[in-house]
Parts: C-alpha cells; sequence; structure tokens
C-alpha cells in the first residue's frame, strides 16, 4: 500500500485510488458486456469475467491443435496437459513445487477424492472421524455426510462464529486419537474469513491427522504456500479468481510425501499405469497423475491457462493481494459510510489481514435490494438470510465500480425505506 493510496483511501477518493493502481491496466483485458451495460460487477468470487483473449484462444485451440491434429494431440501434448497446467499453477498460485498438482474434474468430485483416500489411508490405525465445520459450504458438508455414511465414520462438527472463521483452538478442541481427516475452507464463502492454515495445519498434524484445505474463495485472491504451510492436500475451483470460465475444472494437490500413501476411490482409465494397456485389472500411475480419473476436459482448461499467464505478468500473487487489501477496504469503509445508517452491519472480518477478496454486508431486505441492482446493472450476490456479498476481483475490478456499487445499494435502501 503506496503513501498516495493510503491517503485516497482515507479520503475514500476512487479516482485516487485508481489512478495510482498498478495493476489498472490490467482491467482492459477483460471483456465487457455489450447491449447490457454493468456499471460495477462485484460477483468476481462467484463467476470471474473472461479474458478478451479467450475466445482467440479458444478459436484458435479449435482450429489448431484440435483441428489440425486431431487424435494424435492426445500423443504429442493433451495427456501432459492436467500435470503440466497443474505444476504452472502451483508455481504461480499455490506456492508449491511442480509434480503435486493437478487441473481435473469438478471441485466436488476432486473433495471426493482427497478425503475419501485419506480417511482410507488412516482407517487402519482405527480413525474413524472427519472433522468439518457447520458454516462450510454446502458441497463440502454434503460430501463429507456422504463419505461417513458410506464409510461408517463419525463427524466432527466445529460451529465457528460465522461473521469470522475456523480458528485453531477450535480445530484442537475437537481433533483426537480417531480423527481421520479435516476438511476446511481457507477462505469462508459467506465472511471471507481467512483461517491461520499454518497453525491450523500444524495442530491436525499434532493429532496424527491430515488435512484437506478447500481453497475456492483462496486461489487467485490471496497469497498461498502449501509447500510450506506443510500442508497435505488441496482443492480449488477455477472459475472464481482464476477466469476458466462456468464449470470450468477444479484443481487438486496432493503433498509429494503421500503420494504412494494414498489411492484415491475412483479408478479411471487417465490415472491408470498403462491408460492405453486396455488391461484387465487397475494399477494405479505414479505420482500426482494417478489422482486423475476420466478424460481430463482439455478444452475447458485453454481460459485457466491464459488467466495464470496474466497473474504471472502483473507480477504474481503479491502484486494481487496488495490490490485486494486496498478495495475491500475500499469497500468496508464505504459501507460504513453510507449504509450503516440503514442498519446495513459488516458480517465480515474487520483486520484486511484476516479478510479475503470480499466482504459480506448483513440487512433484513438484502434480497430484495440484490434483485434490484441487477436490473440497475450492478451485481453482488445474496446468500440466505440476509448476506450480500461483495466480491472484488482485483485484476478486473476497478475502485470506481466499488464507489459505483456501494452508492447504488444506499440508493435501493432509501427507496426501499
Amino acid at each position: 500500500m503506496t503513501p498516495t493510496s493510503t491517503s485516497a483511501l482515507q479520503a475514500l477518493d476512487a479516482a485516487a485510488l485508481d489512478a495510482a493502481d498498478p495493476l489498472a491496466r490490467f482491467r482492459d483485458r477483460f471483456l465487457e458486456p455489450e447491449g447490457d451495460p454493468v456499471v460495477a460487477y462485484l460477483d468476481g468470487n462467484s463467476l470471474g469475467r473472461p479474458l478478451a483473449a479467450t475466445a482467440e484462444r479458444l478459436g484458435e485451440f479449435t482450429r489448431g491443435e484440435w483441428g489440425q491434429r486431431l487424435i494424435r494431440a492426445w500423443d504429442e501434448r493433451w495427456m501432459d496437459e492436467p500435470v503440466r497446467l497443474g505444476d504452472r499453477l502451483a508455481e504461480v498460485v499455490l506456492g508449491a513445487a511442480h509434480g503435486q498438482t493437478i487441473v481435473a474434474d469438478s471441485t466436488s468430485v476432486m473433495i471426493y477424492k482427497l478425503v475419501r483416500a485419506a480417511l482410507d489411508a488412516q482407517s487402519g490405525a482405527g480413525r474413524d472421524e472427519i472433522v468439518i465445520d457447520r458454516e462450510n459450504f454446502p458441497t463440502d458438508r454434503f460430501l463429507v455426510e456422504g463419505i461417513a455414511a458410506e464409510r461408517g465414520a463419525t463427524i466432527r462438527w466445529i460451529s465457528p462464529d460465522p461473521d469470522t472463521g475456523v480458528r485453531p483452538a477450535d480445530v484442537e478442541a475437537v481433533v483426537g486419537p480417531r480423527t481421520a481427516v479435516v476438511l476446511l475452507s481457507h477462505v469462508a464463502y459467506r465472511s471471507g474469513f481467512i483461517a491461520d492454515a499454518p497453525a491450523i495445519t500444524q495442530a491436525v498434524h499434532r493429532a496424527g491427522a491430515l488435512v484437506v484445505w478447500d481453497l475456492c474463495h483462496s486461489a487467485g485472491s490471496v497469497q498461498l504456500e502449501l509447500d510450506a504451510w506443510g500442508v497435505d492436500l488441496a482443492v480449488g475451483c477455477t472459475y472464481k479468481y482464476l477466469n476458466g470460465g462456468p464449470g470450468s475444472p477444479a484443481f487438486g494437490y496432493v503433498r509429494r510425501g503421500l503420494q504412494d500413501r494414498l489411492r484415491q476411490p475412483l479408478w479411471g482409465w487417465m490415472g491408470a499405469a498403462d491408460p492405453f494397456g486396455m488391461t484387465e485389472s487397475y494399477a494405479p500411475a505414479a505420482g500426482i497423475r494417478q489422482f486423475i480419473t476420466g478424460t481430463p476436459p482439455i478444452l475447458a482448461m485453454q481460459p485457466l491457462a491464459g488467466m495464470v499467464e496474466l497473474i504471472a505478468e502483473a507480477g504474481g500473487m503479491e502484486a494481487v493481494r496488495a490490490k485486494s487489501v486496498l478495495l475491500t477496504e475500499f469497500a468496508a469503509a464505504l459501507a460504513a459510510r453510507d449504509l450503516a445508517a440503514f442498519g446495513v452491519e459488516l458480517a465480515s472480518p474487520r483486520d484486511p489481514a484476516e479478510r479475503g477478496s470480499h466482504i459480506t454486508l448483513n440487512h433484513p431486505r438484502f434480497r430484495e435490494v440484490t434483485a434490484m441492482l441487477w436490473e440497475r446493472g450492478v451485481i453482488p450476490d445474496f446468500r440466505p438470510p440476509h448476506g450480500l456479498r461483495v466480491g472484488l476481483s482485483p485484476l478486473s475490478t476497478s475502485f470506481a465500480e466499488v464507489e459505483a456499487g456501494i452508492a447504488a445499494i444506499r440508493d435501493a435502501l432509501a427507496e426501499l425505506a
């Protein structure tokens, strides 16, 4: 945060913040809607804007690798694409060495595979408990309930403060000799709270268990150091801050030291040691590749590949995170100035060091307000019971957009009042 931007933030001066923003030039790399103008896009934490180059990239891929090389492209390049792109994502975004990350499957499928694999690996030691928090995203909770029912495991629930999230003491209070695996979100999907991943990972390890981190609201918005933190397993989507597009594939991280110990439960031909051997029985591939199941979505990986390179060009995750902090600080300050009089409350951490790239504002009429805003080209999202999330994607969001969005929320509340 530069002195110029600090003073501009204190003055709540969007124009000065945009003028001082070293990442402002990257906003032109993203497509703007035509014919139905968007005044403020505040939902980058649900679906990122497409890169302008994505349409051209997909066209080139269709005309080139797919159209010209046809089936030969599998032998020439595509078989290695899940690991090659995973390595680049790990290098630029995840803070991880090569050989530990793949791009494949959906988030739900990948979480299932890694949680199930961790539980099965621990069951021989008499560990039959899965730990998760009640504020976690529904997919995470539903998957854990399904795995527990399938494997006869017990769920130990954490009930954190919904305006913040899970802290190390919360984890230490529930883990023990029967804990097999802990599944937590690094950035809480409601509040935006950033969990202390290094401390929680250490607490889980002291109990002899494994940890799976959900990075869906982290990857591309906050700095991650998976290797340095000693993380066992991690999963994240790529359509939020990584701008991979609707339904773009997830990624999975498996620490190198665990790859020979874990066996993922969905045995598919692309994760086999000899995919084209048409063997009678399954033998897993060596290394991270064994965690692939079916045919990887090569076409759907192309937008993600472009966004990873854009993050690298912008100076990496340190630069992205610095902009994210300024954006959420600005949004929170505007909300305090313009919305508090209407009874709006901040339902996110006040300390930016504990906050990801979105804030949640609470008001009993925000369901109505969100519908009004969408009609006016201002697009946040709503999360029951009465939370309006302001999601700020650092490379595509301007401070002027944030200012316009908060002003629109104020005007809608005034009309309803």
